[in-house]
């Protein structure tokens, strides 16, 4: 049984090009790394395409994009992970230098299981777009 968890719109002070070049390449997540609390994230890790975490009570997860729509969206798959899901990225522009960000996570989850993950999910996504939209998203110099 499919689930999809959204989290709220988010309104980033930044242009949706530079929002989405830094979130398409997660080499960009050097920039925030020490702002992951060490509590909640252990063995962070990334390179341009895939993310790794191991985080309490959920254990590993390595996610690897799948699809780029350039400044739209950015989806995600998981390679690893106890429930298996995707994850995506979705910006709409509101103006030359602002634009909205929304999360979404689908996941096929029994009834048993989503009953036990649907609030850390709906939780954790939420906490994921707070801490996408205060990124100090830099503008490219040319």
């Amino acid at each position: 049984m499919s689930s999809t968890f959204e989290s709220s719109i988010k309104q980033i002070p930044h242009s949706q090009e530079s929002v989405y070049t830094t979130l398409s390449d997660l080499n960009n997540l050097e920039r925030i790394k020490d702002r992951i609390p060490a509590d909640k994230v252990k063995d962070f890790s990334f390179d341009a395409d895939s993310i790794s975490i191991e985080a309490p009570m959920v254990g590993s997860i390595k996610m690897r994009i799948i699809d780029r729509d350039p400044y739209k969206t950015i989806k995600f798959e998981t390679e690893n992970s106890p429930v298996p899901f995707n994850f995506w990225i979705q910006l709409v522009s509101t103006g030359e230098s602002s634009c909205k960000m929304k999360l979404t996570i689908k996941a096929d989850l029994n009834p048993f299981i989503k009953g036990m993950v649907q609030k850390p999910l709906k939780e954790g996504i939420e906490k994921i777009a707070d801490a996408l939209s205060i990124i100090p998203y830099e503008e490219k110099v040319y």
